[in-house]
Formats: structure tokens, C-alpha cells, sequence
């Protein structure tokens, strides 16, 4: 069980497709620690706005907002699960809506690992330095992308062209969901808005 939690983790971002393949045939994954890397991105996500050094933070901490920074990491994770799992039910994948969302959770480890000693590093860092800041920083999304990928096409028992063409689906249908969303919020406050001002009038002429 404790390997499950910390070896298994360390060996998939090395590892990858042999540790995808044991996650969705052996059940290796386990939810709480999808759900603990996702935490733990949020939490590295606001320490990189609150704490990185001035040379590469140009964000007043006095402005961070940890209600948005949650939901600009957290919404995004769960409407690509929820377009991903959408798109592969439709274009025959095998990967059920858990195994999708284990292997997004698992892939974000590597921006957990790189963004936390490189917060540190850059407060004392001089101006020459700071381009190793930013290497790091895009090592781990490219290294999250290419787990990601990875992921995908394992769970789902795609071949790489077929994952890049779901992969972008899914973007697609991201895209759909908060336009819909948005214009059903839209109309909910134009409704609540009309009886409201009726309301008002109602109690006005009595």
C-alpha cells in the first residue's frame, strides 16, 4: 500500500508507460493521491505568486486571490476529465472516467517536484540566473504534457495519432462547456434580474 502511495508515483513519472499500463490493468492508482497531487499543485500554484522571488514574480501578493488561483487550477482538471471521458466514449476508449481522471492527477507530480525547490532557488537568485528559473518551469509542463499524453493513450488503448486528435477534441469540447455554461449563467442572472425588477414593481404599485 505504501509503495502504491510513494514509490508508484516517482516510478510513473519515470516510467511511464509501463506504470499507465499497471495503473489502468493492475489498479494501481489510487484516487486520494490524483486528488493530493491536484491539492498540491494549487498549493504550488499560490506559493509560486506569493513567494517567488521578485526577479521572476511580477504579482503583487497583496492582489492573490486563493478562491480564483483554486478554480483557475481545479476547473480546468475536472473539465478536461469530464470532455475527456465525453469524446472517448464516442471514439471507443477504453478508459473509464476514474482512469482518466487517476492519470491526469498522477501526471501533474512532476510540476509538484520541480516548482517547490525552484520557489526557493529563485529568491536567491541574481538577474543572470533567472533563465534557469524558467527552464525548469516549462521542464515541468512539457514533462505533465508528455505524462499526460502518455496517459491518455494508455488508458484508452489509442495509437499516438488517434490520442492527439482526442486530445484535441477534448480541448474543443472544454471550449463548448464553459461557452454553454457561461450562457447559461448569463441567462440565469438576465431571469433573475426580470423577476426581480417585477418584484420591485409589484411592490411598488401596492
Amino acid at each position: 500500500m505504501k509503495q502504491d502511495f510513494i514509490k508508484f508515483p516517482l516510478h510513473l513519472i519515470f516510467h511511464p508507460i509501463d506504470a499507465f499500463w499497471d495503473l489502468k490493468s493492475d489498479n494501481r492508482g489510487r484516487l486520494l493521491v490524483a486528488f493530493a497531487a491536484l491539492a498540491l499543485t494549487i498549493v504550488m500554484m499560490i506559493l509560486q505568486k506569493q513567494y517567488a522571488g521578485f526577479l521572476v514574480n511580477y504579482i503583487d501578493p497583496r492582489t492573490i486571490n486563493s478562491i480564483i488561483e483554486i478554480a483557475t487550477v481545479a476547473v480546468p482538471f475536472f473539465l478536461w476529465c469530464t470532455a475527456n471521458w465525453a469524446v472517448t466514449t464516442l471514439m471507443e476508449g477504453e478508459g473509464k472516467f476514474r482512469e482518466i481522471v487517476l492519470a491526469t492527477g498522477y501526471s501533474l507530480i512532476p510540476i509538484i517536484l520541480i516548482y517547490a525547490p525552484m520557489i526557493v532557488i529563485s529568491r536567491f537568485m541574481v538577474q543572470e540566473e533567472t533563465a534557469f528559473y524558467y527552464l525548469f518551469n516549462s521542464i515541468a509542463f512539457f514533462w505533465f504534457i508528455l505524462l499526460l499524453f502518455i496517459g491518455m493513450m494508455t488508458v484508452h488503448q489509442y495509437t499516438v495519432i488517434r490520442t492527439m486528435i482526442t486530445m484535441v477534441l477534448t480541448l474543443i469540447v472544454m471550449g463548448i462547456i464553459v461557452f454553454l455554461g457561461a450562457l447559461v449563467f448569463s441567462m440565469l442572472q438576465q431571469l433573475y434580474e426580470f423577476g426581480y425588477n417585477i418584484y420591485r414593481e409589484l411592490i411598488f404599485r401596492t
